[in-house]
């Protein structure tokens, strides 16, 4: 087996409803624990007012999609740039057996928006090497945290998902992963004609390029995915190649990622 991933499949959520916040001690010291050590207080406010979907809440979610919910993966990997609810589910496995499927899982974090994109990286290798023939790669961002947080309290964000099935055969192929530098750089291979640049909501330099989507703000990590799990059959009818594009905004790092559409 050789060659790119293939986007067989993919499933978004966003802004669904939660459960709310229910009082239980055994939290509240779980989080005085987990924050108090490096010099922060619980926000007690704060955490009640919060939605708190958790990551196991939004896989259930992207599930509901037919073409996710169908595959059958021997690669799941989990990707999140804000953490989850609680840390109690250990969610990739979790994904894998909602598929009933004996997968390899983990997730990748602690990457900020750069996660997904290590992710896609890894899927492609593992592919290349005969290691799985499918792959579902779920990008998940819940907004519920115990203390402030810039982007989430500056940047409006909400809750939100984004599952991508990767596999072979015909349709758009994962042509390229690349990072670091600006936006601008990172596109110079791909400006030819019949290529949609996506450009999520962090990249603030000018960004010259023929036909641009724009994803509007409320999202961090998810942001270009979402983009691309609601609209690449679309696209693909129009264009031979879509290059998604964003800035982390802590660490200043461009990444992108292209798909060519053999059909455009």
């Amino acid at each position: 087996m050789s060659g790119e991933p293939t986007l067989r499949g993919t499933s978004a959520v966003i802004s669904p409803p939660g459960p709310g916040y229910r009082e239980d001690a055994a939290v509240s010291r779980f989080l005085a624990d987990l924050v108090e050590p490096f010099g922060s207080k619980v926000d007690e406010e704060r955490w009640q007012r919060g939605a708190h979907v958790s990551h196991k809440a939004l896989t259930d979610r992207l599930l509901e999609a037919e073409g996710v919910r169908t595959s059958r993966p021997q690669l799941v990997i989990v990707t999140h740039a804000l953490p989850d609810v609680l840390p109690f589910t250990a969610v990739a496995p979790y994904l894998a057996d909602r598929l009933d499927v004996t997968a390899t899982t983990f997730s990748v974090a602690q990457q900020g928006l750069a996660a997904p994109f290590t992710a896609l990286r890894i899927v492609a290798a593992y592919q290349r090497s005969g290691r799985c023939d499918e792959a579902v790669v779920a990008v998940l961002e819940q907004t519920t945290l115990p203390t402030p947080h810039p982007l989430v309290d500056d940047g409006g964000l909400v809750d939100s998902g984004a599952a991508l099935v990767l596999g072979t055969g015909p349709g758009p192929r994962l042509a390229s992963v690349s990072s670091g530098g600006t936006v601008g750089e990172l596109l110079e291979p791909h400006r030819e004609p019949g290529t949609l640049v996506v450009l999520g909501p962090w990249v603030t330099e000018t960004v010259e390029a023929g036909d641009v989507h724009r994803v509007a703000p409320g999202s961090y990590c998810t942001s270009v995915w979402l983009a691309l799990a609601g609209n690449w059959p679309a696209w693909q009818e129009t264009y031979r190649k879509v290059v998604l594009c964003d800035t982390d905004p802590v660490s200043g790092r461009g990444h992108a990622a292209a798909f060519t559409f053999p059909a455009g």
